[in-house]
């Protein structure tokens, strides 16, 4: 089982509209709603692909009440810890004429001491039947910078491999902790470490204790830079047309099925998660992948 921690979750609402104009009034079918946030869209691709993972989120308010409704109706295992502040909102907008999403993401509500109290006791709890354990997304307010490194080291004390997808000094303080794998973009690599160039962003980030980066390049593929060895390269031959909003999620889901089974071949990860990336921007919602996902592997091109 693979658990995935999510402390600032979302309930995401995407829109569909035929052509997208600032500035202008827009009129749209009632948007699709679901539980939201990385970590959720991690487990729901697991699912999709037969992989039993759990979830660990926090659920505020009324918008806590429809998140944890849809939890339920999607069969998916969770666990949630109650918060004061409201769970936020995420809304997604495509663009039909252009396949283009545009995405605004609210910032949340702070937790109290208690409540991140509570949440790093359920990680502690649930990661007794775990075989990797994922810590993804933004936090919430005020956060304090170790929320993924008392993931990663929990998960180190219990032999657990760990993929953290983060920005700036929580992302930093994860690698510190020795997390398996860490997964920014390349805005959040040049956010976090200041280097425009992913490999040299990325040597930052191993440097301080990660044992690989991947970095999503967006339509460029995904690069793996590990510890030891060059730097893979993977990508489809033609760049793909879509919602891209659950990619790197989508990603994530694939380094965590293989090291949770293993299997930690840079190469072969970076190939996964790269085959998974480009078949979820082909999916209509995040957490999704397109029909025909496992041939999306064959296609990669690495170097």
């Amino acid at each position: 089982m693979i658990l995935t921690v999510t402390p600032n979750p979302a309930l995401d609402l995407t829109y569909r509209v035929a052509l997208l104009e600032p500035g202008e009034t827009h009129r749209a079918a009632a948007p699709a709603v679901r539980a939201g946030g990385k970590g959720l869209n991690v487990a729901r691709v697991l699912a999709q692909t037969g992989t039993a993972a759990f979830i660990l989120t926090t659920a505020g308010g009324p918008p806590g009440l429809r998140l944890a409704d849809d939890l339920e109706a999607s069969h998916l295992p969770s666990e949630l810890v109650p918060v004061a502040a409201p769970t936020r909102s995420s809304v997604a907008v495509v663009d039909e004429s252009t396949g283009e999403t545009t995405v605004i993401n609210e910032t949340g509500g702070a937790l109290s001491a208690a409540e991140w109290t509570a949440l790093h006791d359920a990680v502690d709890r649930l990661m007794v039947p775990a075989t990797c354990v994922v810590g993804s997304g933004s936090l919430p307010p005020d956060a304090p910078d170790d929320v993924y490194a008392r993931i990663v080291a929990a998960a180190a004390t219990r032999g657990l491999p760990s993929v953290i997808d983060a920005v700036g000094a929580p992302l930093v303080r994860a690698a510190e902790a020795g997390a398996s794998v860490v997964k920014p973009n390349r805005r959040e690599l040049t956010e976090t470490t200041g280097h425009d160039d992913p490999v040299d962003g990325a040597r930052v980030l191993l440097d301080a204790g990660a044992g690989l980066v991947l970095v999503s390049l967006g339509a460029d593929g995904m690069l793996a830079v590990p510890r030891d060895g060059a730097p893979v390269h993977a990508r489809l031959g033609s760049p793909l047309t879509g919602n891209a909003t659950g990619a790197g999620d989508a990603a994530v889901a694939a380094v965590a099925n293989l090291l949770a089974v293993g299997v930690t071949d840079p190469s072969v990860l970076v190939r996964r998660a790269t085959a998974w990336s480009a078949a979820a921007v082909l999916a209509p919602l995040a957490g999704e992948l397109a029909p025909g996902f496992r041939e999306f592997e064959g296609r990669i091109e690495t170097g």
